[in-house]
């Protein structure tokens, strides 16, 4: 189904940010390549091991405790969980985050079309801002309006419910766009129609 069906009587949509609007992926193998730099240049290990190790680590089996498993590896001081976490918070990284092409092209039209655009995300407020500031956007960011639940201390289904409260819209009138079971669920808590990031495409 061409996705405009999906919201041509919506007038707004919430967005998941991590792989629903980017792949997460590419935001966290850039802060390993930072790190694998940092510690060549503070431990004299080679960046490109510790880059491979990371990668085929983090592809195989997720970013669960990748440091502590990356340390026993190479040696590397514990103290550095610090700067691994830190660069997960705030790494200027080597290229710009990418959105996935149907993702853009579907809220190119939201805009074209004056439905509010919101993103509601999970996670450390501070790394997903990062996130949200290095992503090249073509011009949407002005049209965004963002929530992080961890800085509200709020669920998600709070948040959402909240948003319609505050623009006079009943749930007939939205569109939840995630990627797993969470957002689906946080949703169906209040009836609020959801779909798949997956499902959209052109």
């Amino acid at each position: 189904m061409d996705a405009y069906q999906y919201v041509k009587d919506k007038q707004i949509v919430i967005f998941e940010l991590d792989n629903v609007l980017y792949p997460e992926n590419d935001y966290l193998l850039q802060v390993y390549y930072l790190f694998a730099q940092f510690v060549e240049y503070t431990e004299q290990k080679l960046a490109t091991s510790v880059l491979e190790f990371m990668r085929t680590e983090f592809e195989e089996n997720g970013a669960g405790q990748l440091f502590e498993k990356t340390a026993a590896q190479f040696g590397i001081d514990k103290k550095y969980q610090y700067n691994f976490d830190l660069l997960h918070q705030n790494a200027r990284l080597p290229l710009k985050l990418l959105l996935y092409k149907n993702m853009l092209e579907f809220m190119q039209e939201l805009v074209l079309d004056r439905k509010q655009i919101f993103i509601v995300t999970a996670g450390n407020p501070e790394q997903q801002l990062n996130k949200i500031k290095q992503t090249e956007w073509n011009g949407l960011e002005k049209y965004l309006t963002v929530y992080f639940s961890e800085e509200l201390n709020q669920s998600k289904v709070e948040i959402f419910q909240n948003i319609l409260n505050s623009n006079n819209l009943s749930v007939n009138n939205a569109l939840v766009v995630g990627a797993n079971n969470y957002d689906r669920q946080q949703s169906k808590l209040i009836n609020l129609p959801y779909i798949v990031s997956l499902e959209i495409y052109k």
